[in-house]
C-alpha cells in the first residue's frame, strides 16, 4: 500500500452503546464499514462494565446480552476491544471470544498504576490469545500523577457544584469542560513524555512479546503529550525506539504490523464460523 501512495483507516465504535438491545445492529453497523467495536467506554452499558465507572460494576463484566454481542462480532469478522473495560471484562472477553482480542489505547499496569492499565497477567493471557495492546498518548496513563490537594479540592468542588452530566444542556456540557480545562491549566501536572511510551512498549514487550504490542494514540480523546502532541510527532516515538536498539521489522509490528495480522485472524476466524455446518 506504501508504494501505491495508498493508506488504511479502521472504521470503529468506541463504546457498544448504539448497538442498544438489538444484536442485528452489529450486522447493520459491519454493512457500514465498522471493524472494531470498543465493548464499553468510561461508564458502563448494557454490554459490559467499565473501569472508570463511579457507581462501580454493573454486571460483573460482561453481560449475558453482552456475550451475545461478543459471538456477533465473532461472526461477523469484528474485532472486539477491551480498553475501558474493567478487568473482569478483559477475563470474560478471553473466555467468550473465539478470535483474538485488541485493547485499542491502553498501557501497562506495572509501569503505571491506572485501573485502565493491563497487568502483566493479562498481557500474558493477550499473548497466549494472539492479540494486540495498542499504548495511548493519555498522560494519566503512562505516569503516575503526583498528588495535589489543591487541584483535588478545586475538582471536587467543581463536580458538586454541578449536575449530573446526563442530565446537563450542551450548553452546560461545553461550559463544565471548559471549567475543568481552567482548573488543568491552574494546576498542571508534569508532562508526559515519549520516553514514558517507550517505557511501556518496552515493558510490554518484555512480557507479552513483540507481536503483541501497537500504537492507538487517541488524540481526539484527550491524548496528546510532550513530543508527541498529534499526529504530526508520532515520527518521535520512532526515533526513540531506535534510540533503544528496535530493529526496522520491529518498529514494523508496532506501528500496524501487528495489528493488521490480529485483523486478517479475526477475519479468518470469521470465514470458519460461517461456513460451519
Amino acid at each position: 500500500m506504501e508504494k501505491e501512495g495508498k493508506r488504511a483507516i479502521y472504521i470503529g465504535i468506541e463504546n457498544g452503546y448504539p448497538i442498544g438491545g438489538d444484536v442485528s445492529n452489529i450486522e447493520l453497523y459491519y454493512n457500514k464499514g465498522v471493524r472494531y467495536i470498543t465493548l464499553v467506554h468510561s461508564s458502563n452499558n448494557d454490554i459490559a462494565d467499565s473501569a472508570t465507572d463511579p457507581n462501580g460494576t454493573e454486571h460483573g463484566g460482561i453481560s449475558a446480552f453482552g456475550e451475545e454481542v461478543v459471538k456477533d462480532m465473532n461472526r461477523l469478522g469484528i474485532m472486539v476491544d477491551v480498553s475501558h473495560g474493567n478487568d473482569s471484562v478483559f477475563y470474560d472477553a478471553i473466555a467468550m471470544s473465539k478470535a483474538p482480542l485488541i485493547a485499542s489505547h491502553s498501557n501497562a499496569r506495572a509501569v503505571t498504576g491506572h485501573q485502565r492499565n493491563m497487568t502483566d497477567e493479562k498481557l500474558k493471557l493477550k499473548a497466549k490469545n494472539g492479540g494486540v495492546v495498542q499504548l495511548t498518548m493519555l498522560a494519566t496513563y503512562l505516569r503516575d500523577t503526583p498528588s495535589n490537594p489543591a487541584k483535588d479540592a478545586a475538582m471536587d468542588s467543581l463536580r458538586n457544584s454541578m449536575p449530573p452530566m446526563s442530565e446537563m444542556t450542551a450548553e452546560q456540557r461545553t461550559a463544565a469542560r471548559e471549567a475543568f480545562r481552567e482548573l488543568n491549566r491552574k494546576y498542571p501536572d508534569p508532562p508526559a513524555t515519549v520516553k514514558h511510551v517507550v517505557d511501556h512498549i518496552d515493558h510490554i514487550v518484555k512480557v507479552a512479546g513483540i507481536d503483541h504490542v501497537g500504537i492507538g494514540c487517541d488524540f481526539d480523546g484527550g491524548g496528546g503529550i510532550e513530543g508527541v502532541f498529534d499526529a504530526s510527532e508520532v515520527m518521535n516515538i520512532t526515533i526513540e525506539l531506535v534510540r533503544r536498539g528496535y530493529t526496522e521489522e520491529q518498529i514494523a509490528k508496532i506501528w500496524g504490523g501487528n495489528l493488521v495480522r490480529v485483523f486478517k485472524e479475526v477475519q479468518a476466524k470469521a470465514k470458519e464460523i460461517q461456513s460451519a455446518p
